[in-house]
């Protein structure tokens, strides 16, 4: 799992935003409810694409409800260290329906679409977070 010191190592404070991009989701890929820009860092671009591709593919890309973000420089909800999001490397997908703690509604399918390409999902950890998908590595 990609820590937050881990990160701050790479890439520096957040608010540099040298390693961020504005990266434009390619048009025969794009659904609502993606955004058709996506503000993230370089590192997830490809990832990312693949993980969108793999969506389509299988046809999991009806499961996409709501995109809730990548970029937002904060804490951790709840904690003391920096999220992820604040350098670009995660993104929360269909929050309402999993949120922090709450058992996760994402099907196993579409979590693969993730995490065979590169993220970990937040749905597996002691404090679930079912929204939440990141890098796996940096």
């Amino acid at each position: 799992m990609v820590t937050s010191a881990q990160a701050l190592k790479k890439y520096g404070l957040p608010e540099k935003e040298a390693h961020m991009t504005l990266w434009e989701v390619p048009a025969h890929l794009w659904v609502a409810p993606l955004p058709k820009k996506i503000y993230c860092n370089k590192d997830m671009v490809k990832p990312l694409l693949s993980a969108i591709c793999e969506l389509h593919a299988t046809k999991h890309i009806k499961e996409l409800k709501t995109w809730d973000g990548c970029f937002n420089i904060r804490k951790k909800r709840g904690l003391s260290s920096s999220s992820l999001h604040s350098w670009g490397i995660a993104i929360d997908v269909n929050a309402s329906t999993n949120g922090l703690n709450k058992e996760p509604t994402l099907s196993e399918g579409f979590v693969k679409c993730f995490t065979n390409n590169g993220f970990e999902w937040g749905g597996t950890w002691k404090r679930k977070d079912g929204m939440h998908m990141q890098l796996a590595s940096i």
